[in-house]
Parts: C-alpha cells; sequence; structure tokens
C-alpha cells in the first residue's frame, strides 16, 4: 500500500499576521492612511475653517469671531516666534489614500516627530468638502481634524502639563479612532517632555464625547464649572458693582 500524502501544514494563526495587514481571503477593503504633524502658518486657513465647523457643532458660533489674519497673528507671531510647545501648538490631522513618506530626520530637540496610522475602510470616505480641506502639502492629502493646546500647571502636582482649547475631527472621518489619535499625540508629547497631566474641558450635553473620554481612561470631573472674562468684562476693577 502507497504512503499516505504529507498532510499540508496548518494554516499560520491569526494574530501571525503583522498589523495593519489584511489576509488575501478578506473582501477588498480600502486603505485610510492618517498622519498628524506640527501645523505651520501655512497651515491656517485649515485652521480658521475647522475652528468654524467646531463651533457650529458646540452651537456657539455666534461667539466665534477669529479670522485667519489673527490666527496667524497669534498661533505663529513673527518674527520672533517661539519654540514648539512653550506656547499656542496645533496638530493637524491629514488623511490620504496614499501612503505618507517616512518623517524627515528632526531639526529642533522637541521629539516630536508626525504620529502615522493606517486603517483598512470597509467603505471609502465620502467627503464633500476634500477640495477645500486639500492639505498644501499637495496630492490627494486631505485635512481631516486638529487639535489645539498650550502649556498649564497643576499646583497640586508641582508639574507643567497641556491644555487642550479645540480638537475636532471632520464629520467624514469621524468613529474611526482619530479623535483618540490626536488626544494620543498630545497625551504622548506631555510624557516626552515629562508633563504630569493633560486636561480640556467637555460640554455637558455632549454626552457622545463624555462617553469617549471615559473610554480611554479620562477622569471627568461633575463637580467643576467654567469661569470666565471676556471683552468688557475684563476691566473687571471698572465693572465692579
Amino acid at each position: 500500500m502507497a504512503a499516505a500524502a504529507p498532510q499540508p501544514p496548518p494554516p499560520p494563526f491569526l494574530a501571525t499576521i503583522p498589523e495593519n495587514t489584511v489576509p488575501e481571503t478578506a473582501p477588498f477593503r480600502h486603505p485610510l492612511y492618517a498622519r498628524i504633524r506640527l501645523a505651520t502658518i501655512l497651515d491656517v486657513p485649515h485652521i480658521h475653517k475647522l475652528i468654524h465647523q467646531l463651533a457650529t457643532f458646540e452651537r456657539l458660533a455666534h461667539q466665534c469671531t477669529a479670522t485667519e489674519a489673527s490666527l496667524a497673528a497669534t498661533l505663529f507671531p513673527s518674527p520672533n516666534p517661539p519654540l514648539p510647545f512653550t506656547s499656542f501648538n496645533v496638530f493637524i490631522l491629514e488623511v490620504s489614500p496614499d501612503p505618507f513618506p517616512p518623517p524627515a530626520p528632526q531639526e529642533d530637540t522637541t521629539n516630536s516627530s508626525p504620529l502615522l496610522k493606517t486603517l483598512h475602510l470597509d467603505l471609502a470616505s465620502e467627503d464633500s468638502e476634500k477640495e477645500i480641506f486639500r492639505s498644501e502639502i499637495g496630492g490627494d492629502v486631505v485635512v481631516a481634524g486638529f487639535v489645539l493646546f498650550f502649556p498649564k500647571y497643576s499646583t497640586y502636582l508641582a508639574k507643567p502639563g497641556f491644555h487642550i482649547e479645540d480638537l475636532f475631527v471632520r464629520e467624514p472621518y469621524r468613529k474611526h479612532g482619530f479623535g483618540k489619535m490626536l488626544i494620543t499625540a498630545v497625551a504622548g508629547q506631555a510624557v516626552k517632555m515629562g508633563y504630569g497631566m493633560v486636561e480640556w474641558v467637555v460640554l455637558d450635553w455632549n454626552v457622545n464625547a463624555i462617553q469617549f473620554y471615559e473610554r480611554i481612561g479620562t477622569k471627568v470631573y461633575q463637580d467643576k464649572r467654567i469661569c470666565r472674562l471676556t471683552g468688557e468684562d475684563l476691566d473687571v476693577e471698572g465693572s465692579a458693582k
């Protein structure tokens, strides 16, 4: 009797498939490449549009008076702009159907390399505003969101930290983990610099955002309220009754 033919080896365990690799038997999916990088003054027009979209989402568009000129003057003052992470900072979220090039060697000491991520989507994102949010770097790169943050100090910790003023992902790119990616970028920078915390504010009616923040380990304090002076009210001495 002839010897039985050797059996083929069992298929490799799924856990051995490298991250961001799609098995050959998987249905066709749409790759989407994402990058988070430090913004430059060339990004101001997109930052301005994103801020207005955020203000509309938060039902506060009537309070948004920022212009491209005022943003450029305050975020990127000339002729002596501050060093990164010593003043106001913006991380830009960009997406592209094509891979981003490897990060260039850093010329500063901030150790802030772009953060990269690859997604494989069942459906391609439909972006009706793709053209007006096309990145300054060209190609099919589109600005999808941003986070604006700046240093603060905790007397309780006796350590500096970052305060996130605005975080926003445009509607076509939500529910893909980009909000978490933006927070990760800020928190990662805080860790690199030996900072003690990252804080931000969430509107009490934004239940989805609160639940998301709690899922990633954020402590949401219920007993704090924002106190703010703006405009003529900054003249506290003159307005005291």
